[in-house]
Order: C-alpha cells, then sequence, then structure tokens
C-alpha cells in the first residue's frame, strides 16, 4: 500500500508540475478550461444524477410555488415576452442570421462553431429530453402551455448558447463586455420566465444553463489556438509520466 501511495503521489506532483509549466501564462485558455469546461460540465452532471435518482431538487415545487404566489399582468407579460423571445421562431431567425454574416464576410471558422454551438446545443437537449423523459410540471393551468419532456429546458439551452457563442465571437473587441452582460441578461430572463409560465422546474432550467455553457466553451477551445497549446501541455504530461519511475 505504501508502494502504491508512493507512486500516485509522484504521478500526481509530475501531472500538477506539467500543469503548470504548460499553462503558465495563458490566463484566458485557464479560465476557460476551468469557469467554462469544467465547472459547468460537473455541475450538470450533479443536476442530472439528482434528477435520474430522485425526480430534481427539494426547492423545485416550492419555487414554482413561491413564483405562482406573484403573478399580475405586468409580469405575466413580461414572462411571456422573453418566453417568445428564446423560442424556437426567434431564436432560429437570429442564428440564421448571426450564421449568414459569418458567411458573408467569410469567416468560415467562426461560421463553423457558431453553427455547431447552437445545432449541437439543440441536439443535446432533444437527445437528454428523450433519456431522462422527465414530465414538466403540473401545479396550475399556465398561460403558455408546453407538450414534450421537461429536462432540461430548450428554451434555457438555446439562450445560454446563443448568449456564450456571441460572446465568444466578440471576445477580442471592445464590445465584448456589453454583449456578455445583455447575454446573461437574455438567458436569465428567458430562463426565469419558463419557471414563472410553470411549464419547467428550476432543475431544467439549471441543468439547461450549465449544459449549454459548457458545451459551447468547449468548442471554443477546439476551435481556438488553445487547441495547439492544450496538444503540447499533453504531450509534455505523456513524456514526464513516461519517464516517471515505479518506485
Amino acid at each position: 500500500m505504501k508502494q502504491l501511495l508512493t507512486v500516485l503521489y509522484r504521478f500526481t506532483r509530475e501531472l500538477l508540475a506539467a500543469l503548470y509549466r504548460g499553462l503558465r501564462g495563458h490566463g484566458h485558455l485557464v479560465g476557460v478550461l476551468l469557469l467554462g469546461v469544467a465547472i459547468p460540465w460537473l455541475l450538470f452532471v450533479n443536476v442530472a444524477e439528482d434528477i435520474w435518482e430522485s425526480g430534481g431538487f427539494v426547492g423545485d415545487r416550492l419555487i414554482l410555488e413561491w413564483l405562482h404566489a406573484r403573478q399580475a399582468p405586468g409580469p405575466d407579460q413580461l414572462a411571456l415576452f422573453f418566453s417568445r423571445a428564446g423560442g424556437t421562431t426567434i431564436m432560429s431567425g437570429v442564428s440564421l442570421t448571426i450564421g449568414g454574416l459569418l458567411l458573408w464576410r467569410r469567416q468560415w471558422s467562426a461560421a463553423w462553431f457558431f453553427a455547431l454551438a447552437v445545432g449541437g446545443t439543440m441536439a443535446l437537449n432533444i437527445t437528454a429530453k428523450l433519456l431522462f423523459g422527465r414530465a414538466r410540471p403540473a401545479l396550475w393551468e399556465s398561460i403558455a402551455p408546453e407538450g414534450f419532456y421537461s429536462f432540461p429546458s430548450g428554451h434555457a439551452m438555446g439562450s445560454a448558447a446563443l448568449a456564450a457563442a456571441v460572446a465568444f465571437l466578440v471576445w477580442r473587441t471592445p464590445w465584448r463586455w456589453p454583449v456578455v452582460a445583455l447575454g446573461i441578461l437574455f438567458a436569465l430572463g428567458v430562463g426565469i420566465s419558463r419557471l414563472y409560465l410553470g411549464v419547467h422546474f428550476s432543475s431544467d432550467v439549471l441543468a439547461g444553463w450549465f449544459c449549454s455553457v459548457g458545451w459551447v466553451a468547449s468548442l471554443h477551445v477546439l476551435f481556438s489556438p488553445h487547441m495547439v497549446q492544450l496538444r503540447e501541455w499533453w504531450r509534455q504530461v505523456r513524456g514526464r509520466i513516461e519517464r516517471m519511475p515505479l518506485r
């Protein structure tokens, strides 16, 4: 046992040393890998596990009931506005416009990234809905009823994917922080509207946000020059592991 622990310690030390050397000076890459890829995917898996094993969060029903108790004509219209803005028709139109603009400007890599970000998100959403088969909330008669399965929220996934993809596209321009702020507000508005309308549980919306951010950030790394850095880092890690003594 002592020998095994020694080997594991040396392996971990070499791995961390290679990680430090390979990613030192690449703050953006480290931030994307940690905040954009690792954490969102881990959170999504955690939420999905709760859905699979226990059917959802303990507070899912309480949150919906709290929002329903505060329904009024003004918030009703605001929720309907955000819900329609995050729906298939408007989101498809916006996505096609952005994709067409990228093609017109001959930004082929960016166009592929955007198409996979938005289209891949929808494919993931449909796959997860069919896999989990979670029924929608039925606590009251919604003013905007929906069919199909509930988990994860397609509106939350679509709005977060669009916001994240556009943010990555304009990241190196002066527009990045206004786009990030507007994107976050848009995704929050769409997600909360789905709760307010009673057509999704909070776990549906949270999982949708996490999954989309993780997917889009993963694509960003794949399509960016950072992929070369990651391959170089992985070669360093493999070399150090292969040279590491086993005893």
